[in-house]
């Protein structure tokens, strides 16, 4: 069953919870602030605290916010339970938490291992691996793209002569869009598999599987929806349109919410999605599930039991006022958050980013001058002179964006993108 935002009922407990690593962008400081809005308080594990001590930290740093900061091997079940077994002895978690894809299924077995709230181990791995995500919702009749997924290059080959070209190639455990390509015959797929298995360790330090998901192209637009899920129920807090760019490969240029659906698209994809989060049995978690609505009905992309990144949390904030890093944070410490919109004065918001497709060093950046001055403009970045640029390959090189905000609907995506176009880099040894 799909709820349009209703009231969860708030559960009033403050707790303190465990932050397993985190992203280094802005989801580093919405997940803190959240948590705070929440009412509850953190403590920050990691496996290298020089990650986060990077030029470009936000300032004040997000972990100035932390109870405390501790360190141990993230990377190692074997020995992170026993780890936080001790520090649970001392600190007491009341929730354990995660904003990086690649420390979800340590955060689930955590929260297993000391009987905290949370979306269940088996769930997470599930969700966090996309061809088992594939297995589980085309058994459960969530409509999806044909797949198949391989290791080897004659079977890599062979599934993708079956399938048919073009179709889209992926790794089954990386996220934000990396090595996400559409492939028209085989002298491509040949380039992005080989793309793929040069990338053998994520940016964590974590060995990838050398399986390749191979899927069948869905054409037409793709949208997310955001979720709340506690006690079993789901609650749709709306669907967000998502803007691409990059073929061959899948860039994210751009979000609007609420997207620009006739209500029988929105309640279509709402309901694909949360058939979706029920398959994988997800529970006790916001999560960002990405559809394609194409000639035959919406189909479903993949779940992430997690918040949104690039900015969309931002985006629900502003329209519906409802936070939804501080939601996650009151489900994963075992209350029932507040997911009733209020009253905000914004019908749309949106952001857009500035995609990089050039080589070279920045110098200067132009058309942004008037942007202090407009009221429709709410948050903005752009990179400083001296960055080092290169071409945008997926969604974790952008060279700024721009955020707006409008009293009506559906005008704010086409402004935003605007805004981005006007810009000018200058780079020197461009090439």
């Amino acid at each position: 069953m799909v709820i349009i935002s209703t009231l969860l009922e708030v559960g009033g407990h403050v707790g303190h919870l465990l932050m397993v690593e985190s992203w280094v962008g802005s989801m580093s400081t919405l997940l803190p602030a959240g948590i705070k809005d929440s009412g509850h308080e953190f403590s920050f594990l990691t496996r290298d605290l020089g990650h986060y001590l990077r030029p470009g930290t936000p300032v004040p740093h997000p972990l100035l916010g932390a109870a405390n900061v501790f360190t141990a091997e993230t990377n190692d079940e074997s020995t992170l339970l026993p780890h936080v077994r001790k520090l649970q002895a001392a600190f007491g978690f009341d929730g354990v938490l995660t904003s990086c894809d690649y420390y979800l299924p340590a955060v689930a077995a955590i929260a297993a291992d000391l009987g905290l709230p949370g979306p269940g181990r088996t769930a997470v791995a599930d969700a966090c691996d996309k061809h088992r995500t594939r297995l589980i919702c085309r058994a459960a009749g969530v409509a999806g793209p044909d797949f198949a997924v391989a290791q080897d290059w004659d079977e890599i080959v062979r599934a993708a002569t079956e399938l048919g070209y073009p179709l889209v190639v992926k790794p089954v455990d990386l996220c934000g869009g990396m090595f996400v390509r559409r492939v028209g015959d085989e002298a491509e797929l040949r380039v992005a598999v080989d793309a793929i298995a040069g990338f053998p360790i994520n940016a964590r330090g974590q060995h990838r599987s050398p399986r390749v998901l191979l899927e069948e192209c869905v054409d037409g637009p793709e949208f997310s929806v955001e979720t709340v899920t506690v006690a079993g129920q789901t609650t749709v807090i709306g669907v967000t349109d998502k803007r691409i760019t990059g073929a061959p490969a899948f860039i994210e240029s751009g979000h609007m919410f609420p997207a620009a659906l006739l209500p029988a698209d929105t309640t279509a994809v709402a309901e694909l999605a949360v058939a979706a989060i029920t398959a994988l049995g997800l529970d006790a978690t916001v999560a960002h599930t990405e559809v394609k609505l194409d000639p035959r009905g919406p189909r479903l992309i993949e779940v992430n039991p997690r918040p949104a990144g690039n900015r969309i949390t931002e985006l629900v904030r502003r329209v519906t006022g409802i936070d939804l890093t501080a939601v996650h944070a009151e489900a994963v410490a075992g209350g029932k958050p507040d997911v009733t919109p209020k009253e905000t004065g914004i019908a749309s918001a949106a952001v857009a980013f500035a995609v990089p497709t050039d080589t070279g060093l920045l110098t200067r950046v132009d058309g942004a001058q008037s942007w202090a001055a407009d009221p429709r403009i709410v948050e903005r970045k752009l990179a400083d002179p001296g960055t080092e640029v290169r071409p945008a390959t997926d969604n974790n090189t952008y060279l700024g964006h721009v955020m707006v905000v409008d009293e009506t609907r559906d005008t704010t995506g086409d402004l935003a993108q605007r805004l981005i176009a006007d810009l000018r880099f200058e780079l020197e040894g461009a090439r």
